[in-house]
């Protein structure tokens, strides 16, 4: 196979893959509409037939035990914040430990044990679960289980693609982020008012099959040079030319420098101001992506299934702001300068209800062209000579300090607010995210 058909190969495989780790993230934002319903109708028009109508308890009636009380938001607040949380502490190991295993290998591990405790979710409906421990445990498996996904495709794509056009290709790549939450969105509301389980078990199934179809087509990096430079060597018409190649594979490997530590990596120019830059810009992304769909429900009284199809329209507008942005960064040069403009633009929209579209393009877009194209920028500086190994532990630190702590604050504080607070809080986190970029904007 030609090089560059390997490369459209290795596009849209790791595309794939990475799809299937937010389609099975997203059915907990879309369930917990179910978890604990708004049984209200249920006291409204009593009749003379049924005069006991208005003594019943509502909440535990009809929502799913323990969410059926009043501090349901504290409890599934607390369940965002388990993934979260083991996501965060998970996502710095993982860029650490992806450096020294192979790619293929550690990402076919975690997509089939991270399908594993995502149908062990669903299974608490079919055997009729009501434990909170049990769904906590869930979350936080499959949070750590769920961070060798990142590190792993980024530095599996920033192998293939030079940074001619990085910013386009990684745009248009990472639009998997918001396809895999439209199909999770579409797929557990499916399922949520006749049987919520499945709303986990089927992404929890696709999940595991696209971790055995990685282990048996990855190809983790290009090698097709040095199969130029051995048959300038040997000769066009030389045959077993395959045998010096994997020689020199070998060889090489065995050369390569080591691979970066974390301390190393934070000292490479930029790291810690984008990773610090991305908190805040995927707090507010994570506040939509666990409450958007509840937020609906409650604010426009629209069962669980309606409410999770509108919510698609913020990831929607994430795919064209992520691919928008890149192609920006590319023209313009200044990856910063397009990341601030974007934000300082997506502030006011963030709680003005009609402009999910624009704004889903306004606050993905940044946050894509951060964990992407900057984050193989990065990898791969001038200041680390040559050494290509950075890669996987700089994608891990941006994503691990700047989104998933700033995810794992998102998931805390909604559990200790109202939705209101929820909603206008990202107004002061867009701010200070502007803020905190000016230093590499004006770079």
């Amino acid at each position: 196979m030609h090089a560059c058909r390997y490369r459209a190969f290795t596009f849209a495989l790791t595309f794939l893959l990475y799809t299937s780790f937010h389609l099975s993230r997203k059915p907990i934002s879309i369930v917990k509409s179910e978890l604990h319903k708004n049984c209200s109708l249920l006291r409204e028009l009593p009749t003379d037939s049924s005069p006991q109508q208005l003594s019943l308890p509502v909440e535990t009636d009809c929502s799913w035990k323990p969410f059926d009380k009043g501090n349901y938001k504290q409890l599934l607040g607390t369940m965002d914040y388990s993934f979260l949380c083991a996501y965060a502490v998970g996502m710095y190991l993982s860029g650490i430990i992806g450096e020294r295993l192979p790619i293929r290998l550690y990402l076919t591990v975690g997509m089939l044990t991270s399908g594993l405790f995502t149908c062990l979710f669903g299974l608490g409906y079919v055997y009729n679960i009501h434990s909170l421990g049990f769904y906590i445990f869930a979350q936080i498996a499959n949070g750590l289980v769920q961070t060798t996904g990142w590190p792993s495709v980024v530095t599996c794509i920033g192998n293939w693609f030079g940074k001619g056009r990085r910013g386009l290709i990684m745009g248009l790549w990472n639009s998997h982020t918001s396809v895999g939450n439209i199909l999770g969105s579409l797929i557990a509301g499916y399922y949520v008012s006749s049987n919520w389980g499945l709303s986990f078990i089927v992404p929890g199934i696709i999940i595991a099959v696209m971790g055995i179809i990685c282990f048996l087509f990855l190809i983790e990096r290009e090698c097709f040079q040095l199969a130029l430079n051995t048959e300038l060597l040997l000769g066009q018409d030389s045959t077993g030319v395959c045998v010096p190649v994997q020689q020199i594979v070998v060889v090489k490997s065995g050369a390569e420098p080591s691979a970066i530590s974390f301390m190393g990596a934070l000292h490479i120019p930029g790291v810690v101001e984008f990773s610090l830059c991305l908190l805040f810009a995927k707090l507010v992304s994570y506040t939509f992506l666990f409450w958007l769909p509840l937020y609906i429900t409650k604010a426009a009284h629209l069962d669980a299934k309606k409410a999770g199809d509108l919510s698609t329209l913020f990831d929607v507008g994430g795919i064209i702001g992520g691919i928008l942005a890149g192609v920006v960064s590319d023209k313009l040069g200044k990856r910063a300068t397009t990341c601030a403009i974007m934000l300082l633009l997506a502030a006011p929209t963030v709680c003005v209800y009609c402009m999910l579209l624009v704004c889903g393009g306004l606050v993905n877009g940044p946050y894509a062209l951060i964990t992407t194209a900057v984050s193989a920028d990065l990898g791969t500086h001038k200041s680390l000579k040559g050494n290509a190994r950075a890669l996987s532990t700089v994608t891990a630190i941006i994503d691990g300090t700047g989104s998933e702590i700033g995810a794992t604050v998102s998931g805390l504080m909604t559990a200790l607010q109202g939705f209101w607070e929820v909603f206008y809080r990202p107004f002061a986190g867009k701010a200070q995210t502007c803020l905190t970029r000016r230093r590499v904007a004006l770079s």
